[in-house]
């Protein structure tokens, strides 16, 4: 894989995957290694994906202060591969806790963003986030599910504190619009793929100031797409549309029956949704490093 070296000297590798002008992806979890994104739903067909694996998970890096975990840490990580790709402007993909990332990073270099996708993403870094009754009323919806009993279980558990590894298992079927074959080897690899001291280091204290944060996005330019899923408590529906109306040009889509990853729930809503979303904005032009 590929490399290159952050501003405190850690070293950071990312996956190149496809065709046409790169788009830089951030994953989620949060501190998941990239590979759980695949080449979602044969984006790597229309564009070339800039795969980051984050500080201290998959083929990068673990830094030598764990304390750059945390989100706003971590922004000069990926102005550091805007400059590696010797990109002016950079297309931005984020998923999950990596919208809080993608945001800090577009509220601290709005002119280098050239658009953003923001995917069932969290936005902390504005002040908004899900609460244990978004889950609870996602988790609603799913009531006919053979597998919603345990999982409603588990879920109060969960917010207790008291849930065993057997309970977070049960509520895994909740993240996803569709719990089929394919989205229980996905699953399965999740906890390989997690960096656990680095995702409890994300959110600490001093992560995000959502003040500031909402003030540097108000003068955002770049037209930015929120991509929800119907069934996803974190965020549901709703909350994504008061996220997107803190951006300037932004828009909110909601894929029907889609969960957390809704590019495994219907591919083919999610790949032609954000080609023409994409295919709608100014190529990226190139400069020197």
């Amino acid at each position: 894989m590929p490399t290159f070296t952050a501003p405190d000297g850690t070293t950071l590798a990312y996956r190149l995957d496809g065709r046409g002008g790169p788009l830089v992806c951030l994953p989620g979890g949060p501190m998941r290694a990239s590979v759980y994104l695949g080449d979602l739903a044969g984006l790597a067909s229309h564009r070339t994906l800039v795969l980051l694996d984050l500080r201290g998970t998959g083929a990068s890096q673990k830094p030598a202060d764990p304390e750059t975990y945390r989100c706003d840490r971590q922004v000069p990580d990926v102005e550091a591969l805007r400059v590696h790709l010797g990109l002016e402007r950079m297309d931005l993909l984020a998923h999950s806790a990596a919208g809080d990332l993608a945001l800090a990073y577009a509220a601290a270099h709005p002119g280098r963003v050239n658009s953003l996708t923001l995917v069932a993403a969290r936005g902390r870094t504005l002040g908004i986030d899900f609460t244990p009754d978004h889950r609870r009323e996602a988790a609603a919806l799913r009531v006919c599910e053979p597998w919603y009993p345990a999982a409603a279980v588990a879920l109060e558990k969960s917010f207790a504190g008291t849930a065993s590894d057997a309970d977070w298992d049960a509520m895994i079927p909740l993240f996803y619009g569709r719990w089929d074959a394919a989205a229980q080897a996905h699953s399965a690899a999740d906890v390989v793929e997690s960096n656990e001291e680095a995702g409890d280091r994300y959110a600490s204290a001093g992560a995000f100031e959502p003040a500031a944060a909402r003030r540097a996005v108000a003068g955002l330019t770049a037209p930015v797409l929120f991509y929800a899923g119907e069934l996803d408590g974190g965020p549901l529906p709703r909350v994504a549309a008061e996220i997107a109306s803190l951006v300037p040009d932004a828009r909110l889509v909601v894929q029907p029956g889609g969960g957390h990853f809704p590019w495994l729930d219907d591919p083919d809503h999610f790949r032609r949704t954000v080609v023409a979303f994409l295919d709608a904005v100014p190529p990226v032009p190139a400069r020197d490093a």
